[in-house]
């Protein structure tokens, strides 16, 4: 994937968040479908423009502690509603 289509894939799920958010949707579901919009545009962050595809190894590390973190943040966003 070269770095214009990451970046029109980050303007695709950028707006799927404005969507997201203009759609009236509110508690616990618009939260969690933003982390799922912000979890993608962070691994195509790291993958894309950081170069972590040429560092499997590294890249999977990353990935792990992220979804650790979304994951937590997903269990207090479900909590909250």
């Amino acid at each position: 994937m070269s770095v214009t289509s990451a970046w029109v894939l980050l303007i695709a799920l950028s707006a799927g968040s404005t969507l997201a958010a203009l759609s009236g949707m509110t508690g616990p579901a618009l939260a969690l479908i933003v982390l799922a919009l912000a979890w993608g545009k962070a691994q195509l962050i790291l993958n894309r423009y950081l170069g972590l595809w040429q560092a499997p190894v590294v890249a999977r590390g990353f990935a792990l502690a992220l979804a650790i973190f979304m994951a937590g943040l997903a269990t207090l966003a479900a909590a909250a509603g």
